[in-house]
C-alpha cells in the first residue's frame, strides 16, 4: 500500500488506492467498445479480424500502462476513432493502398511524433494551426464517423440518382441500430457508466434472437496475432504518392492527443497555471503507443476522452490507468465474444461518438468568413470525399487562400503555409 502511495503519489493528489480502482473500471467501462468495433472497422481493410482483436487489446494495454507508470496521469489510451476509419474506408479501401503499407504510414507517423516530443516542437506546430481548423477536422472525423455508421446498420445505402438514399428500415439490422443508439443516448444522459457498451451488448444479443447471428462461447485463449505482427511496411509508405497519408496520420494524432490530454487533465484539476506539468512524458506515452500499435498491428493508438468518466470518478494518478491497462489484457480471453459483435452493433456507437464530435462548432467564429468558411469546407469535404486526407487539404488551402486574398496574410503562422504548400503541391504534380 505504501509503495503504491510513495510511487503514484496518492495523498499527494488526494485520492487511495480503492478510489483509484473505482476509476479505473469505470474509464474501461466506457472505452471498452473500442475492443469490438476498431477489429470491425479494420476487417473491412482485409486485416484478419482476431488477430486485430489481440493488437487491439495489446496496444491499449501497452499505451495505458506507460501512460500510468511513466507520466502518472489517469487516461487510457487504445486505438482512436477516426484515425481507424481513416486508416480503413480513406487508405486501404479509397487509396488502395495495401494494409501493411498503411500500418508503415502509420509507424513513420509514430516516429515524428517521438521526434516532436523530444525536442518539444509539438506546441509550435499546434500554436500556429488555426483553432478554426482544428475544431473542424474534429467535427469532419465526426461527420465521416456518422456516414459510416448509418451506412453499417443499413440506414443509409448508395443510389445511383441521388448518390446516396435511405435503406430498408423494415430489416432487424436497421431496427437494431436505432433501438442501440436510443439506449446509448439515453443511458449516457442517466450517467450510466458504460452506456456505449451496454448498448453494443444489448444489441449483440437481440442479434441473436432476431438477426440470425450465432454463439461460440464466452472465454478462450487468445486468438494468434501472427498475421499481423510485424506485418508493417515503412519502406513502402515513404513512397512519395503516400506522404500525404503519413502527413494527415500526424496532424490527426498531433491534434486529438493534445486535446484529449488537456481537457482530461482539465476536468480532474490536473492543470497547473494552465499547463499540464508532464504534458511531455504524457505525449511520449502517446507516441510510444502509435509506434508498438503499428507494430502488432492496429491503426493509431490515442488518448481517449472517455477518460473523463475515471476522473469524474475520482481518478488522479497513473494507478487509475495501470487499472485499465490490466483490464484491457483481461479482454485477451474473450475473443469468441468480440467475434460475434455484428456491424450494425457497433454502429450505435460509431454514430453516438460522431454527435458528441459535431458540438465542437460551437467553437468556431461563424462572425469571420476568413475563419468560419475554411472550417466548414474542412468538415464537409471529410463526408462528402469520403476522405479525411482531403478534407484537411481542401481546409488549409482555402485557409491560406482566402487570408492572402483579403489582405491578412500577416495571420497566417508559417506552418499553415508549409502544410497548404505541401497539399497544393501534392494537387497540383502527384497522382493518389
Amino acid at each position: 500500500m505504501s509503495t503504491l502511495d510513495t510511487f503514484f503519489k496518492l495523498k499527494e493528489h488526494g485520492t487511495n488506492v480503492r478510489t483509484e480502482v473505482i476509476a479505473g473500471l469505470t474509464t474501461f467501462l466506457t472505452m471498452a467498445y473500442i475492443i469490438f468495433v476498431n477489429p470491425t472497422i479494420l476487417a473491412d481493410a482485409g486485416m484478419p479480424k482476431d488477430a486485430v482483436f489481440v493488437a487491439t487489446c495489446l496496444a491499449a494495454a501497452l499505451g495505458t500502462l506507460i501512460m500510468g507508470l511513466y507520466a502518472n496521469y489517469p487516461i487510457g489510451m487504445a486505438p482512436g476513432m477516426g484515425l481507424n476509419a481513416y486508416f480503413a474506408y480513406a487508405v486501404v479501401l479509397g487509396m488502395g493502398v495495401p494494409w501493411q503499407t498503411a500500418l508503415g504510414a502509420v509507424f513513420i507517423s509514430g516516429c515524428l511524433f517521438i521526434v516532436v516530443s523530444l525536442f518539444k516542437i509539438r506546441e509550435q506546430i499546434v500554436n500556429g494551426i488555426p483553432h478554426s481548423l482544428r475544431t473542424a477536422i474534429t467535427v469532419g472525423i465526426g461527420l465521416f464517423l456518422a456516414l459510416i455508421a448509418m451506412k453499417s446498420a443499413g440506414i443509409v445505402v448508395a443510389n445511383p440518382a441521388t448518390m446516396v438514399g435511405v435503406g430498408d428500415l423494415h430489416k432487424p439490422a436497421a431496427v437494431m441500430a436505432i433501438a442501440g443508439f436510443m439506449l446509448i443516448v439515453a443511458l449516457d444522459r442517466l450517467r450510466v457508466p458504460g452506456a456505449i457498451l451496454i448498448g453494443i451488448v444489448t444489441v449483440t444479443i437481440l442479434s441473436f434472437f432476431v438477426g440470425g447471428n450465432t454463439f461460440h462461447g464466452f472465454v478462450s485463449l487468445p486468438p494468434s496475432i501472427d498475421a499481423t505482427l510485424f506485418a508493417f511496411d515503412p519502406k513502402a509508405a515513404l513512397s512519395v504518392g503516400i506522404l500525404n497519408v503519413v502527413l494527415v496520420f500526424f496532424l490527426v494524432e498531433l491534434f486529438d492527443a493534445t486535446g484529449t490530454l488537456m481537457g482530461v487533465a482539465s476536468r480532474g484539476g490536473l492543470l497547473v497555471d494552465g499547463k499540464m506539468i508532464r504534458l511531455n512524458k504524457a505525449l511520449m506515452a502517446d507516441s510510444c503507443a502509435i509506434v508498438a500499435g503499428s507494430m502488432l498491428g492496429t491503426s493509431s493508438t490515442t488518448a481517449y476522452i472517455e477518460s473523463a468518466a475515471g476522473v469524474q470518478a475520482g481518478g488522479r494518478t497513473g494507478l487509475t490507468a495501470v487499472v485499465v491497462a490490466l483490464l484491457f489484457l483481461a479482454c485477451l480471453f474473450v475473443a469468441p465474444i468480440a467475434g460475434v459483435v455484428p456491424a450494425y452493433a457497433t454502429a450505435p456507437a460509431l454514430l453516438f461518438v460522431a454527435c458528441l464530435m459535431l458540438r465542437d462548432l460551437t467553437e468556431v467564429d461563424w462572425s469571420e468568413s476568413t475563419e468560419s468558411v475554411p472550417a466548414a469546407v474542412t468538415a464537409l469535404a471529410i463526408p462528402f470525399t469520403y476522405s479525411i486526407a482531403h478534407g484537411i487539404a481542401f481546409g488549409f488551402i482555402t485557409y491560406a487562400g482566402l487570408k492572402l486574398l483579403t489582405g491578412r496574410a500577416r495571420q497566417v503562422k508559417p506552418v499553415v503555409w508549409v502544410i497548404a504548400a505541401i497539399f497544393l503541391f501534392k494537387y497540383i504534380y502527384l497522382k493518389g
